[in-house]
């Protein structure tokens, strides 16, 4: 009942935020299909050590529940999600609508993302939209803020309060690409950063000093769980941009348990990342569950609520 919504009623990400704390995300996929009940015990893990959890919005273009209903579902399960909005599937107007309806049932925050291509996906023959990409769904975002629509129509029913953040990759191999991106996703309204998986941390250095000294926007560090050395071996063979360096891999190919040495290897990563920038973002791809105990052995305590 509409009496019961409260579009700021879960808050703990952006205030923490705005107060310049560390901040810690990680990200959770939906379900493929329509029961919750595992995506909903991975996040519940997390309760009380992130500020928010991330919802993929069909990653690498593979089906999966809507990103909009499964942040809604952990939001009744009183976990905070960061709903990642993308534009492969939807043009402005649905986008605005999803929009919209995320501010009226207290959905706040959105990471705003242009999308993977269909053919790298489970469906390579769906048509692709792209109406937007990521540096003008944050302008339309920001309109929305503002109380006008993409067309600059004043909306009647009000002004949405969205807290959108965007992606950033530091390894992206176009230094001068990198910081045109970022300038303009800044000008366009992101409030927060959350760079793409990585693992050389002389770049996050480089480009928290050159690229991002000064933005006052928080920075959160991709931190992936490598599983095996064949796991690492397939992200650096499948996955776009990402190098994962060979004595990495030599040490997850060299343990007892390279389980438990990629855990080391990921709270090795976190402490690193504390001394550079606001914030880490965890990836535990069907293992969520061990990114509290990777938190434990990095000494990161519990979050602040609000």
């Amino acid at each position: 009942m509409l009496g019961t919504l409260n579009p700021t009623q879960l808050t703990t990400f952006r205030a923490s935020a705005q107060a310049g704390e560390f901040l810690i995300t990680a990200e959770v996929a939906p379900p493929k299909g329509g029961n919750p009940q595992h995506m909903v015990e991975m996040a519940a893990t997390l309760k009380g050590r992130v500020h928010a959890v991330n919802i993929t919005d069909g990653s690498r273009a593979v089906l999966r529940m809507s990103s909009f209903a499964a942040s809604i579902i952990l939001q009744r399960e009183g976990i905070e999600p960061i709903c990642q909005m993308a534009c492969r599937d939807r043009n402005r107007i649905g986008l605005q609508s999803d929009l919209m309806g995320a501010h009226a049932l207290g959905i706040s925050n959105i990471l705003a993302l242009t999308g993977d291509p269909v053919k790298a996906g489970d469906h390579p023959e769906a048509k692709s939209v792209f109406d937007l990409e990521s540096i003008r769904l944050l302008q339309l975002i920001n309109k929305l803020n503002n109380g006008f629509d993409s067309n600059d129509k004043a909306l009647p029913d009000g002004a949405t309060d969205l807290f959108v953040g965007a992606a950033v990759d530091p390894q992206c191999r176009s230094w001068s690409g990198l910081q045109k991106r970022f300038e303009k996703k800044l000008a366009a309204g992101a409030e927060f950063f959350q760079s793409q998986m990585g693992s050389d941390f002389e770049l996050y250095e480089k480009f928290m000093t050159q690229i991002a000294a000064g933005c006052n926007k928080p920075i959160l560090a991709g931190i992936f769980l490598l599983k095996s050395a064949k796991n690492a071996r397939f992200i650096n063979k499948c996955v776009p941009g990402v190098t994962i360096p060979e004595h990495i891999i030599d040490r997850l190919e060299k343990a007892k348990n390279p389980l438990e040495e990629g855990m080391k290897i990921a709270a090795e990563q976190v402490q690193i990342a504390q001394e550079l920038c606001q914030g880490v973002h965890m990836m535990a791809v069907k293992r969520e569950d061990l990114i509290v105990p990777i938190l434990d052995m990095a000494g990161v305590k519990a979050v602040r609520t609000v």
